[in-house]
């Protein structure tokens, strides 16, 4: 007579990843939207600039480092709980995504560093331009009373959530989701990249909504740029790849140029 087989302990059944499947394939919106939603619960809980003054340093300052520590940790076990579903796109990378993520750079950059706040001031919407402001936080002099190991050591988590985790986390809420949710009822069965009114819609209001006014002229252009490239290729992994390359190069110029504002 056949009798069941005792658990192993060493080798427990792959419950929790078997369920994590069912899970995705129940809800598929969790795939695209969770990692992201994670990302902006845990960013409304950073210091804003205004909560950390010019000039204050070390203790005061050193809980925006640990709350950002905290959301890229968080925001990479979400997006290790939905890889499944992410790898069902296949990961191919054209080179049309450098080109668009190099150009993008430039653009950001460029349209940022164009005087928007004394323009907005100057016609009294002095306030519009604070409005979403970034922390700016400059860990060369936030942590001036500690090594400098420390700041370089927060630069390096710094880029692993802006070029590891930020573009996977945005672009599969938006060209995975977004734009195919408000597209058509059936939005799994839409490809990455169609286009609809309600699509461009979403890509006009969806970085007005997310990104700091003065950097809405560069949020408009470049996430204008970025869905042609979408609407081209077809494919989710161009649109991560570029904006990891703009992330990057943005970065690069952040620490070079010490334009925190940026970040």
């Amino acid at each position: 007579m056949k009798t069941d087989t005792p658990p192993d302990p060493d080798h427990p059944p792959r419950v929790s990843a078997r369920a994590r499947r069912a899970l995705l394939e129940r809800h598929p919106w969790v795939t695209f939207v969770l990692p992201l939603g994670v990302y902006l619960l845990l960013t409304s809980l950073e210091p804003s600039a205004a909560e950390m003054p010019d000039g204050q340093t070390v203790v005061g300052a050193a809980s925006y480092p640990a709350v950002y520590l905290a959301k890229i940790t968080l925001t990479g076990a979400a997006l290790w709980f939905v890889w499944p579903g992410l790898a069902r796109f296949p990961l191919r990378v054209s080179p049309w995504a450098g080109l668009v993520g190099l150009v993008g750079a430039g653009i950001w950059i460029g349209l940022c560093e164009l005087p928007v706040h004394r323009a907005l001031a100057a016609i009294g919407l002095d306030r519009l331009a604070s409005l979403g402001a970034r922390t700016g936080y400059n860990p060369f002099e936030r942590l001036a009373g500690l090594p400098v190991a420390w700041a370089w050591t927060f630069v390096t988590v710094r880029f692993a959530g802006l070029v590891l985790l930020v573009p996977v986390a945005e672009e599969l809420f938006l060209r995975g989701f977004l734009m195919r949710f408000v597209s058509a009822a059936d939005w799994t069965e839409q490809p990455i990249g169609s286009l609809s009114r309600a699509a461009v819609a979403a890509v006009v209001i969806y970085p007005l909504a997310t990104h700091p006014a003065v950097e809405w002229p560069a949020a408009l252009v470049w996430f204008a740029l970025v869905t042609a490239l979408a609407a081209k290729t077809r494919n989710l992994w161009d649109c991560i790849a570029a904006h990891a390359v703009t992330n990057l190069l943005l970065g690069t110029y952040v620490v070079l140029f010490g334009a925190w504002r940026l970040m």
